[in-house]
Order: structure tokens, then C-alpha cells, then sequence
């Protein structure tokens, strides 16, 4: 159990994301982008125990798997209880679908609902990450 500001809130660790709920469909279609958007994307701040809510992207192009929408309903589900910082979110999707997926391309985004007046977007883009 976590403890934030004096107040307890349960909330999970980072061992209760589900990647094993992630499943590919083959694809061998032409290039094309992919986006797929997550309008209720929730987690929750390990340091004050509140929910995070907001938006999450999934921006690919493939080469020859798709994600399963289901799938990938159920993966973003599983964050909802689990204490994680707004940049580890994206860092953690961009880990689990990079090598599931295997695209050409693939650009991670977080959106969150403002917070103290703060809005905050993060961003994991595979051009970015190549030397």
C-alpha cells in the first residue's frame, strides 16, 4: 500500500501493466500511417495517489503486424490503478509495442486533462530514438 500526502490510497505498481494482453494481426498492405486513439486513458500519480486521465496515441506505420484493438484496449485498461509517473506512461508504451510491432515507424503520445494549472504532453518518436 502506497501512502500520498497523508492519505492512503491503494494503487498497484508497474508489475500490473498487461504487454501479454497485446496481440498483432498480419498485415501486407501498403504503406500506410496508422493511428489509433485512446480517449479515456487513466493512470495514477504514485505521488499524490490521484487518477491521471487524458489521452493516448498510437501513431505507426506498419510492416507486416497491426495491433488488435481489443487488445490494446484491454493494455491501456490496465494502467488505470497502477501508480506511474505521465513520462514513464509513454516510455512504458513505446517499450511494449516497439518490439511487439516491429513498423517503420512508431510515435507514442500522452495527453493528460490539466492539473494545478498544468497541462502536460509527452512524446516517444522512433525517428527520434535512432543513431
Amino acid at each position: 500500500m502506497d501512502y500520498a500526502e497523508g492519505r492512503v490510497f491503494t494503487f498497484e505498481d508497474e508489475s500490473a501493466i498487461r504487454p501479454g494482453f497485446l496481440e498483432t494481426i498480419e498485415y501486407s498492405g501498403p504503406r500506410q500511417h496508422v493511428s489509433y486513439q485512446m480517449n479515456e486513458f487513466a493512470a495514477v500519480c504514485p505521488f499524490s495517489g490521484l487518477p491521471d486521465t487524458g489521452i493516448a496515441w498510437v501513431d505507426y506505420v506498419p510492416k507486416q503486424k497491426l495491433i488488435e484493438l481489443k487488445a490494446l484496449k484491454y493494455y491501456f485498461l490496465s494502467f488505470r490503478n497502477v501508480g506511474i509517473f505521465q513520462e514513464a506512461v509513454t516510455s512504458r508504451i513505446f517499450k511494449d509495442l516497439y518490439p511487439l510491432l516491429e513498423p517503420e515507424e512508431l510515435l507514442i503520445k500522452t495527453s493528460y486533462n490539466t492539473r494545478g494549472g498544468i497541462d502536460t504532453t509527452c512524446t516517444i518518436d522512433s525517428n527520434e530514438q535512432k543513431n
